[in-house]
C-alpha cells in the first residue's frame, strides 16, 4: 500500500514524495577508549540514540544543524507550515540533555537559514531572507543573535550588512569569533568578504574573478581555505591570506590538474531599454575572428535570482565552444550581484524587462565582427526555459531554441509546483489576480511561434512539473509547429545520470547542427 493521506503541509519536494516519515535529530553518547566495536568495524554507541525531535512533522525536511562548542545545544532550522501550505523558516536551539526546543530567530514574513555558531559559543550567525510580496522582491542579509537568547535577547538579531547592497550566500566564523566571512554574487563574480562583528565594517578578501564556496578559516586565523571556480575554471582548492585582503589565491594540490579550454572568455556589456547596464560573459571558440565569425548560442540562466559566475558541468559552454559556437551568458533583470533594484526591475514582469535585457545584450554581441549574426540559437533551463518559451513567441530571430524544464502555462505551473505558496507571493492567486499570468505566460503566444524548438524535461521534476512540457508539446505539435521532445522518465529538474547527460548533449548538439549549421539531422545513437 503506497497511498498517502495529506492533511496539511507540503506534498512533494524537488523530486520526491513526502510521506508520513520525517527526518529526526538523534543524539547518542560517543563511546570512549576500549569501547566494543560493531560488526562493520564502527564503535557501538554507549546507549540507544535518543530522539530529540519525536514529532517534527515537516519541520526538518531541509535542515542541517550545528553544535555549540560545549556540546549542550544543537542549533537548526525549523520549518513552520500554516494552513495554506505556506512555510516560514525559523532557527531553534535544542538541548541535547532534555530535548527542550527554544526558538532563537523568528519573524513574520522572514526566513532564517544556515545557522553558524561562533567558536566561543556566544553567537549565532545566519541568513535572513524577507519574503517576496506582490509589490516588491524580498532582500537577503546576514544577522547575528545571542546563542543563549531568542528574539527578545539583548543585542539580537542584528543586521551585519545594513550598508551592503549584495545578497550573502554562505557564512563562516573567524576563529576568534570577532568576524564573519561570507560570499555574495557581485558583477559576475562571487568574492569573499569579511564583516567585523563589533563595527559591521566590511572588507573584501578576494579581488580576482573567482566564485568562492566552502569557506574554511584556519584555526590560527591566518588563512582562509575555499573552493574557487569561475566560468572558465572548475572548482579547485585555494588559500587566501586572511590578514592581507586583495591578494591572489594560492592554488593547492587537488585530485585533478587544470582543464584545457577550446576558447577564451571575455566580458560584455550593453545598455538596456531603461538605461540600466546589462553585463555577461562571452565564450569565444578558438579561431573566431572577423574573417571566420562564429555562430552564437544565447544561454539564459535559471533561478531566476542567480548569476553566471561559476563553473557548471550541467550547463557547460565549453562543450559548445569545442563545436565552434560562441556562447553568450547574460545576467538580465532578476539576476543577483547588481543590487536590489536590479532584481526589482524584473519582479512580476518576467516577460518584460528580463526579455528586453537579453535582447539588448544579444544585439550588442551579434554586432561584433567575430560573431555570425545570421546563425544564432537560444537555450535555457528552468527560468531560462521560461525565457526560451517566451522568446519563441515574441521573436523569430533565432534559428533554433532549446527549452529545458521550462515554464509554459504559469497559472498551471504555479499551482502544481512543489511550493505554490512562494510563487503566489510574486504573482498572486491566478483566480483572484490574473493580471500577471495573462501578461507573462508564454502559452498565450503559441500561435506566434515559428522557430524550431527542442523541449527537454524529466518526469521527476516537481519544481517545474512535467505537465509544463506535456502541454508545451501538445500545444505546439497540435499547431503543426517544428518541435521535438526529449523525455527522461527517471530524471528530475536536473539531468544527472551520466548516460543521460551524454544523451542530453548529443541531442542538443544534433538539433543545433541541423538548424544553425545546416547539417542533416542525425539521431543520437543512444536513443
Amino acid at each position: 500500500m503506497t497511498a498517502i493521506l495529506h492533511e496539511a503541509g507540503p506534498v512533494r519536494y524537488w523530486d520526491h514524495d513526502l510521506g508520513p516519515d520525517s527526518p529526526r535529530l538523534l543524539a547518542a553518547q560517543v563511546p570512549g577508549p576500549g569501547a566494543e566495536s560493531a560488526g562493520d568495524g564502527g564503535l557501538r554507541p554507549a546507549a540507544e540514540p535518543r530522539d530529540l525531535t519525536p514529532d517534527p512533522g515537516r519541520a526538518l525536511d531541509n535542515a542541517g544543524f550545528e553544535l555549540t562548542p560545549d556540546g549542550s545545544l544543537a542549533v537548526t532550522c525549523w520549518a513552520v507550515w500554516d494552513a495554506t501550505a505556506a512555510v516560514t523558516e525559523e532557527v531553534t536551539a535544542i538541548s541535547l540533555a532534555t530535548g527542550e526546543r527554544r526558538t532563537l530567530l523568528s519573524a513574520a514574513g522572514h526566513d532564517f537559514s544556515d545557522p553558524r555558531i561562533s567558536p566561543d559559543g556566544s553567537l549565532v550567525a545566519c541568513l535572513r531572507a524577507a519574503h517576496d510580496s506582490y509589490q516588491h522582491p524580498g532582500d537577503v542579509t546576514l544577522v547575528i543573535a545571542a546563542a543563549g537568547g531568542g528574539n527578545g535577547a539583548a543585542g539580537g538579531p542584528r543586521d551585519l550588512l545594513a550598508g551592503l547592497d549584495r545578497r550573502p550566500l554562505e557564512a563562516a566564523w573567524a576563529p576568534d569569533s570577532a568576524a564573519v566571512y561570507f560570499t555574495a554574487d557581485d558583477q559576475g563574480r562571487r568574492p569573499v568578504f569579511r564583516v567585523d562583528v563589533a563595527t559591521a565594517e566590511i572588507t573584501r578578501i578576494s579581488a580576482d574573478d573567482g566564485a568562492y564556496e566552502s569557506l574554511c578559516p584556519s584555526p590560527d586565523g591566518r588563512w582562509l581555505y575555499a573552493l574557487r571556480s569561475a566560468v572558465n575554471a572548475p572548482p579547485a582548492p585555494v588559500r587566501l591570506d586572511a590578514k592581507a585582503p586583495g591578494g591572489d589565491p594560492v592554488p593547492l594540490a587537488g585530485p585533478a590538474g587544470p582543464v584545457g579550454l577550446p576558447g577564451t572568455l571575455t566580458e560584455v556589456r550593453a545598455a538596456a531599454a531603461d538605461g540600466a547596464t546589462v553585463r555577461g560573459w562571452l565564450v569565444l571558440p578558438d579561431g573566431a575572428a572577423a574573417g571566420s565569425p562564429a555562430p552564437l548560442l544565447l544561454w539564459v540562466h535559471g533561478g531566476p535570482e542567480m548569476s553566471w559566475n561559476s563553473w557548471s558541468w550541467r550547463w557547460n559552454p565549453w562543450l559548445m565552444a569545442e563545436r565552434g559556437y560562441a556562447v553568450l551568458l547574460p545576467d538580465p533583470a532578476l539576476s543577483t550581484g547588481y543590487g536590489h533594484d536590479f532584481i526589482a526591475r524584473g519582479h512580476g514582469r518576467w516577460g518584460e524587462t528580463p526579455f528586453t535585457d537579453v535582447m539588448a545584450i544579444t544585439d550588442a554581441v551579434v554586432a561584433r565582427p567575430d560573431i555570425d549574426a545570421a546563425r544564432t540559437a537560444m537555450m535555457g533551463g528552468s527560468f531560462g526555459g521560461y525565457m526560451a518559451n517566451w522568446i519563441a513567441g515574441h521573436t523569430g530571430r533565432f534559428r533554433a531554441i532549446v527549452s529545458h524544464a521550462g515554464l509554459w502555462a504559469l497559472d498551471q505551473m504555479f499551482t502544481t509546483t512543489d511550493l505554490p505558496s512562494s510563487w503566489r507571493r510574486d504573482f498572486g492567486d491566478p483566480l483572484e489576480q490574473p493580471e500577471r499570468y495573462l501578461a507573462n505566460s508564454p502559452h498565450l503566444h503559441a500561435d506566434a511561434i515559428s522557430t524550431p524548438i527542442l523541449v527537454i524535461h524529466g518526469d521527476k521534476d516537481y519544481r517545474v512539473p512535467i505537465g509544463e512540457a506535456l502541454r508545451l508539446w501538445a500545444d505546439l505539435s497540435g499547431r503543426s509547429k517544428d518541435v521535438r521532445f526529449l523525455y527522461f522518465p527517471d530524471e528530475n529538474h536536473w539531468i544527472l545520470t551520466p548516460g543521460h547527460v551524454r544523451v542530453w548533449y548529443e541531442t542538443v548538439l544534433a538539433f543545433l547542427a541541423q538548424h544553425v549549421l545546416g547539417e542533416p539531422w542525425r539521431r543520437p545513437e543512444l536513443l
